[in-house]
């Protein structure tokens, strides 16, 4: 059932450009979410964020810093851009925000090849942005993914 979603304002940072508090507030989602939440211990903070090419979107509510939901765009070397650390606030979910969150960063990515190793019950979702799978579910983490590729 989707429900209204609440006024959001989209963001894009690249990852040097990001201040202390908009790091700090992202880091928290995903480490609510992917760690806390999914039970997962995992080294999150990979030493990509601040890298140059690395470009940040999130979606936050009017008058909160506190990022709804967010994804990373990264440059991989071979020019293929790699999209992770996809995520929404629990209390944020059901309401589009993963979607809009796409569709600006394939906006942003044009006609460039992306892949993304996906949690295998969310492939349908990315399927419809054009992603295909890639060879064969693989455990990351303790969670099955899938590799999936767009190639415009």
């Amino acid at each position: 059932m989707r429900t209204t979603q609440f006024p959001a304002t989209l963001r894009r940072q690249w990852g040097l450009d990001l201040t202390p508090a908009q790091l700090y507030a992202i880091l928290r989602l995903r480490q609510d979410v992917f760690v806390v939440e999914q039970n997962c211990v995992y080294c999150d903070v990979d030493g990509r964020d601040l890298e140059p090419g690395t470009r940040h979107f999130w979606l936050e509510a009017d008058g909160t810093p506190a990022p709804l939901a967010y994804l990373r765009l990264l440059e991989d070397p071979g020019g293929v851009l790699r999209i992770g650390r996809v995520v929404t606030a629990r209390m944020a979910r059901g309401r589009g925000y993963s979607r809009r969150l796409m569709q600006a960063v394939l906006a942003d990515v044009g006609d460039k090849p992306c892949v993304l190793d996906a949690q295998t019950y969310v492939a349908p979702f990315y399927a419809t942005f054009g992603f295909v799978v890639e060879g064969d579910e693989f455990i990351e983490d303790g969670i099955p993914h899938l590799r999936m590729r767009r190639t415009p």
